[in-house]
């Protein structure tokens, strides 16, 4: 079965830094598309960061030049580091494939 499981959310001050991580598992993993996605309260789901299988990589306007987003195929791991967070970042992150099939339970991050 395919599996993708965050972690590393917790809460960050304003200005802070966090790393998340997701493992992946159940399928061929450097031939997929990896991406983070976001969903605020009250708010719908956004694209956070896509990195594909050629590790071109690419970022919401909201992120750019904060987040980094990375993956190392030999261990099946993407992670989206996470500098300069601001209150508005608080969010569930979702780790998923790209295109979307699969997707992670989610890690709560909230920046206060």
């Amino acid at each position: 079965d395919v599996q993708l499981v965050e972690s590393g959310g917790g809460l960050v001050q304003p200005g802070g830094s966090l790393r998340l991580s997701c493992a992946a598992s159940g399928f061929t993993f450097s031939r997929y598309g990896m991406s983070w996605v976001r969903q605020a309260p009250g708010k719908g789901r956004e694209g956070v960061a896509v990195i594909d299988s050629d590790d071109s990589t690419d970022y919401a306007d909201s992120v750019k030049g904060r987040f980094t987003i990375s993956r190392d195929s030999a261990k099946s791991m993407v992670y989206l580091q996470m500098n300069s967070l601001k209150t508005e970042d608080t969010a569930v992150y979702y780790c998923a494939t790209d295109p979307p099939n699969y997707w992670g339970q989610g890690t709560q991050v909230t920046v206060s």
